[in-house]
């Protein structure tokens, strides 16, 4: 797996902007074979940084309705990834 097919996008809201701010934490959605290793590898590539830890969760796809029709979102997983003490923090928009 490449750290593109790992990492699939940084998830860009109000909670998670306030935990890379507070907490020097960043947040990503990632592959749901991705594990903490492969998480943890890839955002230290990707941005050069070191991580100190990584907490990963996966999220359930909710039931929506169009109509008489009712399907499932895809289920995803999420990674939040804890950068250690002194490491300059990342912008998405540098990408």
């Amino acid at each position: 797996m490449t750290i593109y097919q790992v990492i699939r996008r940084p998830i860009v809201t109000e909670k998670g902007l306030t935990k890379k701010e507070a907490e020097n934490t960043l947040c990503f959605e990632v592959s749901s074979d991705a594990n903490k290793i492969h998480v943890k590898a890839a955002v230290e590539k990707l941005f050069k940084v070191k991580v100190d830890d990584v907490r990963v969760m996966n999220n359930t796809g909710k039931l929506r309705r169009k109509g008489k029709f009712a399907g499932y979102r895809p289920d995803w997983k999420k990674a939040y990834v804890r950068l250690k003490a002194g490491e300059k923090m990342p912008e998405y928009a540098e990408l």
